[in-house]
């Protein structure tokens, strides 16, 4: 079984690409998505209350980059905290899973959720409207639910970390790393759950590999979850 990055299926509305792009300044969730930049720093006390240590004692820039930058960044990570909570959500209101699978789905839901409510505050006006979803009865069954849990663990984990070095604000670099922790631990936690007496590790590898931007909208966009 491989262990690398991809993609359940589907999409042909690219919904997430035309929003990449910025195509309508209406302010559409498809449209709109990175659209209308600017400076992060009216959400920043709303999300240094939320994170601890949110500020990481410092506010300062770092070389590069720019909060026009920092804002197409949060957004694109927003959308996927929004697709990552609506998943875990729809999981664990299925009502059909137990133990160790629907510990894993309740605590992940709690996560992603706060992950939403935080980056929702960063970016205040300028965040990205929630899209609706459909995850193609994934969770409908633990066996499906799992496997569809490891793609988007592993897109999470490499879209953060490829995005990391491109923040230009300590600010957002520090809760964006917090996160970026989290979402490696769920991808090692599902591996587990997957792989229970099977030869698979739940830590693969001594380096995890970044991807960029367009390549994360790209392998989303096919899976089809998202609808508009």
């Amino acid at each position: 079984m491989t262990d690398q990055l991809t993609v359940v299926e589907f999409d042909d509305n690219e919904a997430v690409a035309e929003a990449m792009a910025g195509l309508d300044e209406a302010g559409s969730t498809r449209g709109g998505l990175f659209r209308r930049a600017g400076a992060a720093a009216g959400g920043l006390g709303v999300a240094a209350a939320i994170v601890p240590g949110f500020l990481g004692g410092t506010a300062n820039a770092r070389e590069g980059g720019s909060k026009k930058e920092d804002i197409k960044i949060l957004n694109f990570a927003l959308t996927l905290e929004y697709l990552e909570a609506a998943f875990y959500a729809e999981a664990v209101n299925r009502g059909v899973y137990s133990g160790s699978v629907l510990n894993f789905a309740q605590v992940v839901a709690s996560h992603e959720a706060t992950h939403v409510a935080t980056l929702k505050s960063v970016l205040g006006s300028k965040a990205v409207a929630k899209p609706s979803f459909d995850f193609k009865g994934t969770t409908k069954k633990w066996s499906t639910f799992l496997r569809t849990a490891k793609v988007l663990e592993d897109t999470g984990v490499a879209a953060y970390q490829g995005q990391a070095p491109r923040i230009h604000q300590n600010a957002v670099l520090g809760p964006a790393a917090a996160i970026l922790a989290v979402e490696a631990r769920h991808a090692a936690w599902v591996r587990d759950l997957l792989y229970a007496g099977k030869s698979v590790k739940p830590a693969p590898e001594a380096f995890s590999t970044p991807h960029s931007m367009s390549a994360i909208l790209a392998a989303v966009k096919k899976t089809g979850f998202i609808k508009s």
